[in-house]
């Protein structure tokens, strides 16, 4: 293996990949053919490609809004919006390794379910998660656009999907998802609790206290319980959580009080989201809505983000779990509520009075990367570790160069891939790459990531008797099967390398010279990466990639 940082110095390229540039380019048919009606209108989800269980506060003109990223790292995206409708990532609030243990752990591992908060009582901002591995803990900042504390860990709250409420009063509370009291009495019994906060010492205080056992109708034994959010609205507490699991009979309920410490009454309208119901053959269907969190804007209307799927034949997608956005209604008995009876979840939608700029990040959209920045653009991330740890865009100016080190992508270490989200069911994605291998069994390329035993890799290879450009499968334990090959002997090391999807199947194709495409395997089945099949809670990724073995 070529080391990393020596090899850097004295300017070695064999053995490293050097990528001069990405490109992304989705073309979903639905946005195609369903040009936004007005300037305030916008796509759903919001938020497109695996953003999982959103959460979102104000503080001001200002919205934040994170989600989910279990063993990726940066950790938790931060985005950032003055209007609901136009978002920018702004940053990660977990960006150093001391704030982001991941090591050992599997993909759909790490970071779980994120919630963001604003104290106005003491002008601070807190984001409370669970590092599954190491239990509950929060980080905060008076500048969410800066650094982040490192992490303050909750040795007494259990369970996973803790998130901070604030009261007017000055009070600070803790609701989570733990175990119920006693013995579960099912697969899928939990229970929200809640506890006292001291924000001058930052530490729990006081008894736990249950909330909620089972769900809204204990004797139907529902399910998972979870992603508790509190709200204080009209002098009235109010509990929503999500319940039925995170798959298609996923949906959010809403309970009320006169207390933070209850007791709590379900809304008669449960849930107040949901398409658990709804026809499987229904067109354009959105399934799983559920994990929502509540913001209102200053003039006084409230919205939900949610996290939903789209699958592209009513069950299966690769693009995991995303964020949407939907106005909230209320009903005659005071409750809010996101969807009733059958209705759909819109797939266009509008934030009212805001203006849609020409940066947005849904629908179909180009993105491209030269690599002639200092630093990799916010949206790339790597697994477990910091990119920076093996790879350069200093070492060749205008390339991403990687090291092809002796660590595969199913191994549950940090790989030398660097890679972004899926967002789209039909998409074009390329790079190009100069590329001296230094010993048989180096390669570097295309990879399609969903987690440690499911990936497939469009990639030059050196063999024995050569290279040659392959299309590979990874299965259980980092299994290889070679699914087609071409061999290539272009002198200069350069050769572009292109996937597409169009929903149920990927095709891999390459090119010498840049211009002339040919085609290496077409109809790969996409199912095998997508959490119908592989299971998990992250959506496809796809990057780039090297390795020595």
């Amino acid at each position: 293996m070529p080391n990393f940082a020596s090899a850097v110095a004295d300017g070695q390229d064999e053995g490293f990949a050097m990528f001069d540039n990405f490109v992304y380019s989705g073309n979903d048919d639905f946005y195609n053919s369903n040009p936004l009606p007005g300037p305030s209108s916008f796509y759903n989800p919001i938020l497109p490609g695996w953003n999982s269980d959103p959460s979102i506060c104000r503080a001001g003109d200002d919205y934040f809004m994170v989600t989910s990223t279990f063993s990726y790292f940066p950790g938790v995206p931060l985005f950032h919006s003055k209007d609901l409708l136009n978002w920018k990532q702004v940053g990660y609030v977990l960006d150093r390794p001391s704030q982001l243990p991941l090591d050992g752990q599997k993909t759909s591992e790490g970071i779980f379910a994120p919630a963001i908060s604003y104290n106005p009582n003491n002008k601070t901002f807190y984001m409370i998660t669970t590092n599954i591995r190491l239990g509950n803990f929060f980080v905060k900042t008076k500048d969410p656009f800066g650094e982040w504390s490192d992490p303050i860990r909750l040795p007494d709250v259990g369970g996973i999907d803790p998130s901070f409420f604030f009261d007017d009063n000055g009070k600070a509370y803790i609701v989570n998802n733990d175990a119920p009291e006693g013995p579960a009495e099912y697969d899928g019994h939990r229970a929200i609790k809640v506890r006292e906060f001291d924000v001058a010492t930052d530490k729990t205080v006081g008894p736990t206290k249950v909330l909620v056992n089972k769900g809204v109708h204990p004797e139907d034994k529902p399910i998972w319980i979870e992603g508790p959010h509190m709200y204080k609205i009209n002098g009235k507490y109010y509990l929503m959580d999500a319940e039925g699991g995170t798959s298609d009979m996923h949906s959010e309920v809403i309970f009320r009080s006169d207390s933070p410490f209850g007791p709590f009454v379900p809304a008669k309208q449960n849930p107040i989201l949901t398409q658990r119901h709804l026809p499987a053959d229904r067109p354009n269907p959105v399934t799983c809505a559920g994990h929502a969190d509540l913001v209102q804007t200053p003039e006084g209307d409230w919205y939900a983000v949610f996290l939903a799927c789209r699958p592209y034949d009513g069950k299966s997608e690769n693009l995991g779990r995303e964020t949407f956005l939907m106005p909230v209604r209320w009903n005659a008995d005071g409750f809010p509520y996101i969807t009733e009876g059958n209705e759909t979840v819109p797939l266009v939608s509008e934030v009212k009075g805001a203006t849609r700029g020409n940066d947005v990040t849904f629908g179909n959209f180009t993105y491209k990367d030269d690599f002639s920045s200092a630093e990799l653009d916010l949206g790339w991330f790597s697994l477990r570790a910091p990119a920076s740890t093996f790879c350069s865009l200093s070492k060749n100016k205008g390339y991403l160069t990687m090291p092809c080190i002796d660590v595969k992508a199913s191994e549950m270490k940090t790989p030398a891939l660097v890679t972004r989200r899926i967002s789209h069911h039909k998409f074009e994605c390329s790079t190009r790459l100069t590329f001296s291998p230094a010993q048989a069994g180096d390669k570097a390329g295309l990879m399609l990531y969903k987690d440690e035993n499911h990936q497939y890799l469009l990639c030059v290879v050196k063999t024995n008797d050569g290279r040659q450009v392959e299309v590979l499968k990874v299965s259980d334990g980092g299994a290889e099967e070679v699914m087609a090959f071409s061999p290539i002997n272009n002198d200069n090391n350069d050769i572009s390398l292109k996937v597409t999807s169009d929903g149920p199947t990927f095709s891999f194709h390459y090119s010498k010279n840049g211009n002339d495409w040919e085609t290496l395997k077409t109809g790969v089945d996409a199912y095998y990466l997508t959490t119908r099949n592989a299971g998990g809670f992250t959506g496809t990724t796809i990057g780039l990639y090297t390795s020595s073995k």
